[in-house]
């Protein structure tokens, strides 16, 4: 191949011996080497920002965290010590959620917030709750570290950069007090380079103080370790109950369009087979007499196929857990009051589990209780829904006693739910099982 007819490497281009490059080409191989100088002076404008806004911030919490430690200890010893200190972590944990906003808007490092607290009924226990939640008082040592840090970080966005201006125009402001005075002139060059000196390191420690501030909100406004695992572990179980949700979906459709359908066939095909074996002849009865067994026997595999799928989903659920349960009541052979308030509507794992508990516990009426009436209620509202189903029977129904309220109890704590019993000898039973409306 001759020398034109080649191909130019796609290499580095460097100049010729005693040749300079072009001026793009000497900005281009500037750029490249030293791209950790220009990150060096370059500062973003809500690091500056936050700097010079998270100062008040950082004094208010500080001395909010100081002010609670020392209340705290004073009322220790008095009713009012405990009360106080739940309403001080309650708001260092409104506080945090201000520093965590702050972090993500101006230094564009967004920290997950912390999972909510539970609210079990009672003052005591909600009290009891706060008093040992690990983020409220991480975030008060949050609160009491920004103190210094924001003292810092002011210091270096703003008093740094004056007092540069102040030290590089020192023979300025010298000719302008005393005119008449003339500073010596190594004094005025060490000033002036100081100041300059000074002012190139501005960008840097504003920089590495912003990387402080964000390393300290990811370790104490975040989530703990565990908690992060057991977001992981909660969002893992909730995919995989939906993806069991439709699997058990299109089993159910399979079975019931395709099996059933074709075994509802063979049941017609072996009815009319019957007709047309009717005769005298006894082979031929005996024939007919097969085939009638073979019917029989369709029609049982029919009707279990039938169960088998509403075991699997309840094909009433697709139009919602207030169409479901009044059907469900309906094919109970004791009557059931049905009242609903579902005012919201929960997941699809949610709904199959609640539909399933309200067809245990209304067939363990029929078969055990020896009641006249029952009652089903259900009630969704503010992420939690409840399902309370009672009688007026004989009592005595106890979690693990063979009533299946054991894998009852089992099941629904499989959805972060909970189960509970309260049947004395004689009666009334009352079973109230309560779950979250959403899995994540």
């Amino acid at each position: 191949m001759t020398e034109q007819g080649r191909r130019p490497s796609a290499g580095p281009v460097s100049a010729p011996p005693g040749r300079r490059l072009s001026g793009a080409s000497e900005a281009t191989e500037v750029r490249g080497r030293c791209p950790s100088l220009r990150r060096a002076f370059s500062v973003r404008g809500g690091e500056w920002l936050f700097a010079v806004v998270g100062l008040p911030l950082a004094v208010l919490g500080g001395a909010y965290a100081v002010a609670v430690v020392y209340a705290g200890a004073l009322l220790s010893l008095t009713v009012l010590g405990l009360p106080f200190v739940v309403a001080a972590l309650h708001g260092a944990r409104r506080l945090g959620s201000l520093h965590r906003w702050l972090v993500g808007r101006l230094l564009g490092d967004p920290v997950d917030a912390p999972a909510r607290l539970p609210r079990p009924s009672g003052l005591v226990a909600r009290g009891r709750i706060v008093l040992t939640d690990p983020v409220a008082w991480r975030t008060l040592l949050y609160l009491v570290l920004r103190l210094p840090l924001g003292l810092l970080g002011f210091a270096a966005a703003v008093v740094l950069p004056l007092g540069c201006g102040w030290l590089a125009g020192f023979p300025l402001w010298i000719r302008l007090m005393e005119p008449s005075t003339r500073p010596p002139g190594p004094l005025i060059v060490v000033s002036v380079v100081s100041g300059l000196l000074l002012l190139l390191a501005v960008p840097g420690a504003v920089r590495a103080l912003s990387g402080v501030n964000r390393r300290l909100a990811r370790l104490l406004l975040g989530p703990a370790r565990s908690q992060g695992r057991v977001r992981e572990l909660e969002a893992a179980r909730a995919t995989l109950l939906a993806d069991s949700t439709d699997r058990f979906r299109r089993l159910e459709r399979d079975l019931h369009d395709g099996t059933q359908a074709r075994l509802v066939g063979l049941a017609i095909t072996l009815s009319l087979a019957d007709d047309a074996l009717s005769s005298t002849d006894p082979d031929l009865g005996r024939l007919s007499a097969l085939v009638d067994r073979a019917r029989a026997q369709t029609d049982d595999t029919i009707t279990e196929l039938r169960g088998l799928t509403r075991g699997i989903h309840p094909v009433a659920l697709d139009d919602g857990l207030d169409e479901a349960l009044p059907g469900l009541a309906a094919t109970s052979p004791v009557p059931v009051t049905v009242r609903l308030d579902l005012r919201e509507d929960p997941d699809p794992a949610i709904a199959r589990a609640v539909y399933f508990c309200a067809a245990e516990l209304l067939t363990n009426i029929a078969k055990h209780s020896g009641a006249r009436t029952a009652g089903l209620a259900a009630t969704a509202a503010d992420g939690r829904i409840r399902l309370t189903v009672g009688d007026d029977g004989r009592g005595g129904a106890v979690l693990g006693a063979g009533t299946g309220l054991t894998g009852l109890a089992e099941r629904l704590a499989a959805v972060d739910g909970a189960l509970r019993v309260s049947s004395p000898r004689g009666g009334p039973t009352v079973v109230t099982a309560e779950l979250p409306t959403r899995l994540d």
